[in-house]
């Protein structure tokens, strides 16, 4: 059953990725085709945020394809493509966006987070273990302490 299930969900996701660059939109030289298809890989879709526009089936990210390929047919690089695309749609349409003021967060921001919470966890845990050792009975609390392990070893 399990492997039905699992047949089928492969079924269902495969022609979407096959379709995603439409026959219409391939050029007729394989080097350009090549780097198109690089570059495109590179790209986010802004739509659907977490694919890139060469598996994405989102109209704008079919409009992107075309361009980046019409670009390249002029005589573009790689380069300047990126640099128009980011001055159209920002940083965030490259999955590696550059390291610059205005993306440290994404850079850094994930590690910043993962060392906070490791200092949290550290700071309980050093707490939780100076704190037992920490609490002082009074008296009467050691006088019935006291007692109830005498009676415990009692036989």
């Amino acid at each position: 059953m399990r492997r039905v299930l699992l047949f089928a969900l492969f079924c269902l996701v495969l022609p979407g990725a096959a379709l995603a660059v439409q026959p219409d939109e391939k050029l007729d030289d394989p080097a350009l085709e090549s780097r198109a298809r690089e570059l495109s890989s590179e790209i986010r879709c802004v739509v659907c945020q977490h694919e890139s526009i060469e598996t994405s089936n989102a109209g704008i990210a079919r409009d992107i394809r075309i361009l980046i390929r019409e670009r390249l047919a002029e005589g573009q690089d790689e380069d300047q493509i990126r640099e128009y695309l980011v001055s159209r749609y920002g940083d965030y349409i490259l999955f590696q966006p550059p390291m610059k003021p205005a993306t440290w967060l994404l850079w850094f921001g994930p590690g910043f987070v993962f060392l906070i919470g490791l200092t949290a966890v550290i700071a309980y845990l050093m707490k939780r273990r100076s704190g037992q050792t920490a609490e002082q009975l009074s008296d009467d609390e050691q006088r019935r302490l006291k007692q109830l392990v005498e009676e415990d070893t009692r036989p």
